[in-house]
Order: C-alpha cells, then sequence, then structure tokens
C-alpha cells in the first residue's frame, strides 16, 4: 500500500469524527453529519484508500446509526431504476463482447472508411466511440489495441524502419483510441457512469426524467463533434503523417474479419436481442403514446434486454443460451454499489438543506449565470484527470443542483454540461483506464498525451459553456 493510500484510510475517518464532533454547528446537527461523512468518502474516493465502491457502502452504515435516514429510505437508493439500467446495459455489453461481435462491429468499420494511414486512425476512432456508446470504455479500448498495434508493427518492420512520420502516425492512432472511447460514451445514457448518477439524481430529487432518445439527441452530436476535433488535431495539426503510406493494413483487417468466421447464431440472437433493445430505448415515447397504460421505461427495457440473453436460445433442442448465470462474474458489480452510495449521499445532503444552503449563497452572490456555469464546468473537467469522474459527479451532482436553483436556472441546464465534462479527461494517463490502456503500449510519452490533451480540454470546455448558452434551453 503506497504512502497516500496509507494516509488516506486513516485521514478519512479522522475529518469525519473532527466535523461531526466539533463544538460549533456549521449547518445544523444533520448537515454537520452529512458534511462529515461526505468528507470520509470523498478522502476514500481520492486516495483510494479502499475500493471506491466499498467507500460507497459507507451510507448504508452510517446514515442510520447517525440517525441520517433509516436503512429502509438508504437502500432504496441502491435500487433505484437508473442502477438498474445500467444493470441492463452490463448485461448487453458481456454478451456483445462474449460472442467477439463487438470485434466483429469493430473491424468492419475500419474496413469501410478506408486503409489509407489518415483513414485507418479515423476508423480506429470511430469503431471504439461507437463500442464505447454501448460498452464501457475500458473493453472498447482492450478490443481495438491488439488490432491497431498489428498495424503499427508494419511500419516497424518496413524497409526505412520507424521513421517520425510512422512515430506520428502510430501516436495519432493509440490516442485516438483512448480519446474516442472517453468522448464516445458521452453519447447515451449507459456509455459512461456520470451520465447514469445525474439521471438517477435528477429523478429521485427533482422529478425530472431524461428519456434515452433525449440524452442521444444531445450526447450524440457532442461525441461527434469531440471526435472530429480530436482527429483534425491529431491528424491534421499536432502529429501529422506527411505522405506516409502502407497497403498491408488492409491484409491484417481482411486477416482479422476472416479469423472470426461467418456471423454465428450466437452473435446473430445477440444482435437480434441488441437492436430490440435500441428500438425500444429509441422509440419508447411514441410507444408509450399508441399503447395507453403501457408505461414503458428505459430501465425496464434494460433488464428485458438482461432476461433475454439468459432466456432466448439460439438452439432451441440442445438448450444453449448466449449467457449463463456465471458469466455475470465479470460483470462490473463495484460500479452499481458505487452509483448506489452517490445517489444516497445525495439524498442525504437534500435532506440536510445543504443543497438548499448552497442554493441560498449562490443566489445572494453578485457572480453571473454564465460565469459561473463556466466556472463550474472549467472545475469539473479538470478535476477528473485527477481522480474518478464517477466519485466526483456523485459527489458534485447534488451541488451544482443547487447552484443551479441558487441562480434560478432550470437544474438540467447547469448539471448536464458540467456532468459531460466529467469524461472530458484527455491530458494525463491515470484520468481515464483507456488513457491508461494506451500510455501502456509504449508509444506515447506523458508529455504527449498531456500536449494534445490540454487543447481538447479547453476546447470541450468551450464547446461546453456554447451548449449552456445556447443548445441545452432549445431541448430541456
Amino acid at each position: 500500500m503506497t504512502i497516500t493510500r496509507k494516509l488516506g484510510l486513516i485521514a478519512g475517518p479522522i475529518l469525519f469524527l473532527l466535523v461531526n464532533y466539533l463544538p460549533i454547528t456549521l449547518v445544523s446537527d444533520m448537515g454537520d453529519t452529512i458534511i462529515a461523512i461526505a468528507l470520509w468518502m470523498v478522502t476514500w474516493w481520492i486516495t483510494e484508500a479502499v475500493s471506491i465502491s466499498v467507500t460507497a457502502l459507507l451510507p448504508l452504515v452510517l446514515f442510520p446509526l447517525l440517525k441520517v435516514m433509516p436503512i429502509d429510505q438508504v437502500g432504496a437508493n441502491y435500487g433505484s431504476p437508473i442502477i438498474f439500467l445500467f444493470f441492463g446495459g452490463f448485461v448487453m455489453a458481456l454478451a456483445l463482447e462474449k460472442v467477439n461481435l463487438h470485434k466483429r462491429i469493430a473491424l468492419n468499420i475500419i474496413r469501410l472508411t478506408g486503409t489509407t494511414p489518415n483513414r485507418v486512425i479515423l476508423g480506429f476512432m470511430i469503431a471504439t466511440a461507437f463500442l464505447s456508446m454501448w460498452i464501457s470504455n475500458t473493453a472498447s479500448t482492450v478490443v481495438m489495441l491488439p488490432i491497431a498495434a498489428s498495424v503499427i508493427q508494419l511500419l516497424v518492420d518496413d524497409e526505412d524502419g520507424f521513421t517520425k512520420r510512422d512515430r506520428n502516425f502510430a501516436l495519432s492512432v493509440m490516442l485516438g483510441i483512448a480519446f474516442s472511447a472517453n468522448a464516445g460514451g458521452i453519447a447515451t445514457l449507459i456509455g459512461t457512469p456520470p451520465n447514469s448518477i445525474m439521471v438517477g439524481l435528477l429523478e429521485n430529487e427533482y422529478n425530472i426524467e431524461i428519456s434515452f432518445l433525449k440524452w442521444m439527441v444531445i450526447g450524440v452530436p457532442f461525441s461527434v463533434l469531440m471526435i472530429g476535433i480530436t482527429y483534425f488535431v491529431l491528424v491534421k495539426w499536432m502529429y501529422s503523417n506527411g505522405d506516409l503510406r502502407f497497403s498491408a493494413s488492409s491484409d491484417i483487417i481482411k486477416s482479422e474479419i476472416e479469423k472470426l468466421g461467418p456471423l454465428s447464431k450466437r452473435e446473430k440472437t445477440v444482435l437480434v436481442i441488441f437492436g430490440v433493445t435500441v428500438f425500444l430505448w429509441i422509440f419508447r415515447s411514441l410507444i408509450n403514446k399508441f399503447i395507453p397504460g403501457m408505461e414503458l421505461k428505459d430501465a425496464v427495457i434494460s433488464v428485458f434486454a438482461a432476461i433475454a440473453y439468459f432466456t432466448i436460445p439460439y438452439e432451441g433442442k440442445k438448450g444453449r443460451f448466449v449467457l449463463e448465470w456465471r458469466d455475470t462474474e465479470k460483470l462490473a458489480w463495484g460500479i452499481l454499489i458505487l452509483f448506489g452510495g452517490g445517489l444516497a449521499l445525495a439524498k442525504g445532503m437534500s435532506a440536510s438543506g445543504i443543497v438548499a444552503l448552497v442554493s441560498e449563497a449562490i443566489s445572494s452572490g453578485n457572480l453571473g449565470v454564465l460565469l459561473t456555469a463556466s466556472v463550474l464546468i472549467l472545475l469539473m473537467l479538470f478535476m477528473t484527470e485527477l481522480m474518478s469522474n464517477v466519485a466526483l459527479v456523485a459527489v458534485l451532482a447534488p451541488v451544482v443542483a443547487g447552484i443551479a436553483l441558487g441562480l434560478d436556472v432550470p437544474v438540467l441546464h447547469l448539471l448536464i454540461p458540467v456532468t459531460m465534462a466529467s469524461s472530458c479527461a484527455f491530458m494525463l494517463p491515470m484520468a481515464t483506464p483507456p488513457n491508461a490502456i494506451v500510455f501502456a503500449s509504449g508509444h506515447i510519452k506523458v508529455a504527449q498525451m498531456a500536449r494534445v490533451g490540454f487543447i481538447l480540454n479547453c476546447i470541450a470546455v468551450l464547446i461546453l459553456i456554447g451548449m449552456f448558452q445556447f443548445v441545452i434551453p432549445l431541448l430541456f
């Protein structure tokens, strides 16, 4: 265990005790207790003293013991509909990965974009982003990395060796994969955990529902724009590969597709269930409109998909199903617990009056709405370079909601761009798993990632501020 983790392990409970048992009252008895618990959780989340999912279990113990909330009310946050939405998304991703359908989709996208160097880079970026809309950005990066490494190896082994143009190509491919994985996840509600935490907060605390389609209306254009800008910055500006040429890359892609063989019954079953699920998510509102009393919800559709993968056989006579329960050993159960802990903390902050206090403090201040929103977006985006974006959104989302109320701005208008900012970590290898994975390839230096990442971070901040001011008010 590192010194940071050791210090964090001790500092968390000490901060809790100091704040909770101060001789003076900061907010109120309950408010001070919530602040103390939040400090303990944030300390453990930042230092990663223990698993972030274990930290998320603290409200289940501390809230009832300290008379903040009964156990049944705390536990309800860990069974919120938004958690089941993500659970179904995890199962769907599990099915795609088990039958290798995600790899087949990625390879065919790359093949369609072309095999000149710049088109190969674009193909990898589009394929990674598309996968990250439906499976974890970590999994999508892991799938793309060995394929990219095979293409790069062509340049290492050619007659002129590994030239500067070759290195630029390798750098662009690797950074393109990582950054597209981050940006692609923003496009859908299940693409990245912060989206689901925000939606859960809105449903639990403010009775505001964002449908799967409604989110895609704003999420997809932002992702496409960021991926396009990333491609331009990498290929046309920072790391141009000039007139680099190679033809054997098409052979590698073709060979990888041939290894997968023809589409199997299992893959077809996964594809059909996947297609039906996405169709229901997108057209849920229309279906509810034409079938009165249906009340179809995104979480219900998600759980339906999960059940379907376990119960619809791809070989009826042999009774073979796409997934078996033992496959769920690979499921990210810890993330689901993390959602629950974040929602419980948000509920405590609201019930104790902390959110209302923040609202009053902001409303009595002189900062303008645009300046406040800009500062929040900037802080969230650069803070997520240093700590888990999931933990960050879990702690700050209710505060941001309070600030929106204090500014007399619709909660959605401020919370959406700030939440999106949490997934725009492009600067450092430790900021997100995709960044760390491509950094481990050996083709990237920290300074190179930071140089491109800083530019993309600044561009993302400007786009999100523009969305707050002009786009989001038109859509929500």
